[in-house]
């Protein structure tokens, strides 16, 4: 995890995904990247396509990548991290080009990145977009961590895994070894009526155990909210700091992702989610 990359827009949550990225990046030495992600033209032209046009004007996207820099190198400035250079191989930052980023632009950048960080999407004019959520998972090929609204002051310590036994579920604990081999308690937890044809709570348990884990298993046979709102309530129980969940489909179509659990986490979660497709 030595590649974490954040794209950086203007939004109410800015603050919380920079710290996000800082406090993950510190437990791995890595060299967070900065890269700006224009607004979304949609959005624009349907408030002022006057103003939608000056987007692709040089100058005002000159304006607009200089201040998401300025951001993004002060805060880390502040927070004590050294701009990256050949001498300073560890915990470092950087900036990514010149230019504005789009969300599918966000996407292809993020093939070379270890983890992208994103904030938790939301329907509010100051939210960040779903659409960047969704282009990096989609087309990236590698894990994203969904910041939550308010950044924790740890991530990784106790890590809930939801495991539904789907091959993309698979795929993310894979992406997540890492985290997982530094963390210092994992749940691995099941919730009937969410589960795919695969192995059990307690195979992937002996699995990790293997690889010196600490590993114990939750399995909810029973509960009255809906499999997302569990999940989520098991990892408050628990005092989890870092949930990792698969996001997956039943149909090719990509938004179809977005229903049942992973709704539920993507508009409740209290804490950081790691995610991969």
């Amino acid at each position: 995890m030595k590649n974490v990359l954040v794209p950086i827009e203007e939004h109410d949550s800015i603050a919380a995904v920079l710290e996000t990225a800082w406090r993950f990046a510190q437990g791995f030495g890595s060299r967070i990247e900065g890269i700006a992600l224009g607004p979304d033209t949609g959005d624009l032209i349907a408030a002022d396509f006057a103003i939608a046009g000056s987007i692709f004007d040089e100058k005002t996207r000159r304006e607009l990548v200089e201040h998401a820099r300025r951001v993004f190198e002060d805060f880390m400035t502040a927070h004590g991290v050294a701009a990256s250079s050949g001498d300073n191989p560890g915990l470092s930052f950087g900036w990514a080009g010149g230019d504005m980023s789009t969300d599918s632009g966000i996407g292809a950048y993020g093939r070379v990145a270890d983890i992208v960080v994103v904030g938790r999407p939301g329907s509010g004019r100051g939210d960040p977009r779903r659409a960047t959520l969704e282009s990096v998972l989609f087309e990236a090929g590698r894990p994203i961590l969904i910041a939550p609204r308010k950044a924790p002051e740890k991530i990784g310590d106790t890590v809930v895994i939801s495991w539904n036994r789907s091959t993309e579920t698979a795929r993310t604990v894979g992406f997540a070894m890492p985290v997982l081999k530094k963390a210092r308690r994992i749940v691995v937890l099941t919730v009937a009526g969410a589960l795919s044809p695969g192995p059990s709570a307690e195979a992937l348990a002996k699995s990790l155990q293997r690889h010196g884990m600490t590993v114990d298993v939750v399995n909810i046979e029973n509960s009255q909210l809906s499999p997302g709102r569990t999940i989520l309530d098991q990892c408050a129980s628990l005092g989890a700091d870092l949930l990792v969940k698969g996001g997956y489909t039943q149909s090719r179509l990509r938004q179809m992702i977005f229903g049942g659990a992973t709704a539920d986490i993507l508009t409740y979660a209290e804490i950081p989610v790691f995610m991969a497709h």
